[in-house]
């Protein structure tokens, strides 16, 4: 029996284990059964039986009007910004063959803050809350091109473009902070929470509906990319060799990463660490491939978000603390281990 399954579509080609078929489904379920505790657990808990008879259309009253309107945009929201998280990180380490690349450590998530930052300040009563987003991509965006150019000399090493991201992602921390001290101290104090990582008090309204069509386009538009993921990890000469346009697929995928990094920044904050962790996780799960790393990697960066949200505002209540402190608590030892692992290979 093949250990294979083909999916097959005009533009694409996916030759999937079923190994990655079976933990895909595996930590669907993992998610969901999160999600259901998750959305149970509060200053009024629900069981989650009862959680999941809301959900399909029966339950009380009383159970639907806070599963559905205080709940539940919390839960989409972490799924849809740990997954984005997740994706953007793993689309980076193997385009820039490096297991310590993520939107955080190449500049993507500071451009990102300081474009959302900059709209805190700037804009916020001026202009509509949807344009929050877009003001994070292009600060994104933005830095991407400027450490591009400065990367470019005869095509873009990946080594380069990862010391420059780092040298540019501490200039970004220091300008946001610059603006933070210097603006109103009630928009310095959002600004914080939100460079800290945090999805407290999102909404249908102003977060899940202005995030969600970022997401539902850019995510399926990036794991169609895994074979040119594949492509790039095997390096400019081998790639080309195959058949690849190596510097063309690079910037496209740089430019999916950078847009799922900064709509998912502009509504969840500066959450660290999630497009560090969730590709090796699923790695480690599924092995190297691209095809099975992307969509195994979104489901365990969504896991890795709502874990997080759900201590952040059980294990202290009623103190609701930002799930960026806790991925950021998980993250950094991890990063110090991949740099100890990396140090002996």
């Amino acid at each position: 029996m093949s250990k294979y399954s083909t999916f097959r579509g005009r533009a694409f080609s996916y030759l999937v284990s079923k190994k990655v078929i079976g933990i895909t489904l595996l930590l669907l379920a993992a998610n969901a059964a999160v999600a259901v505790i998750s959305t149970g657990i509060g200053s009024v808990f629900i069981h989650p039986l009862d959680v999941v008879k809301t959900l399909l259309g029966g339950g009380t009253d009383t159970n639907a009007m806070i599963i559905f309107k205080l709940r539940l945009p919390r839960i989409v929201t972490a799924l849809l910004v740990g997954s984005s998280l997740a994706v953007a990180g793993a689309v980076l380490q193997g385009m820039i063959r490096n297991p310590l690349a993520s939107p955080d450590t190449v500049g993507i998530t500071g451009g990102a803050v300081l474009g959302a930052v900059s709209f805190f300040f700037f804009g916020a009563g001026k202009a509509p809350i949807d344009l929050l987003p877009l003001c994070a991509i292009i600060g994104a965006l933005a830095i991407t091109a400027i450490i591009y150019t400065f990367a470019w000399k005869r095509g873009v090493s990946p080594l380069r473009l990862v010391l420059i991201g780092i040298g540019f992602a501490s200039a970004l921390s220091a300008v946001t902070y610059m603006l933070l001290i210097s603006g109103p101290l009630v928009l310095a104090a959002k600004s914080l929470t939100f460079m800290t990582g945090s999805i407290y008090g999102v909404s249908w309204e102003k977060d899940v509906i202005t995030l969600l069509p970022w997401v539902a386009v850019l995510l399926p538009l990036t794991l169609l990319q895994a074979r040119n993921v594949n492509l790039q990890e095997l390096g400019d000469d081998v790639g080309t060799g195959l058949g690849g346009r190596i510097q063309g697929q690079r910037a496209l995928l740089l430019l999916l990463s950078v847009g799922l990094a900064g709509a998912a920044v502009s509504i969840g904050g500066a959450i660290g660490f999630i497009g560090l962790m969730a590709p090796h996780l699923a790695r480690k799960l599924v092995g190297p491939a691209f095809g099975g790393v992307l969509p195994v990697g979104a489901l365990c960066g969504s896991l890795i978000l709502l874990l997080a949200d759900l201590v952040a505002r059980s294990a202290f209540a009623p103190l609701d603390i930002p799930a960026g402190v806790f991925t950021a608590a998980i993250g950094a030892p991890f990063f110090v281990y991949l740099l100890y692992r990396q140090q002996r290979t």
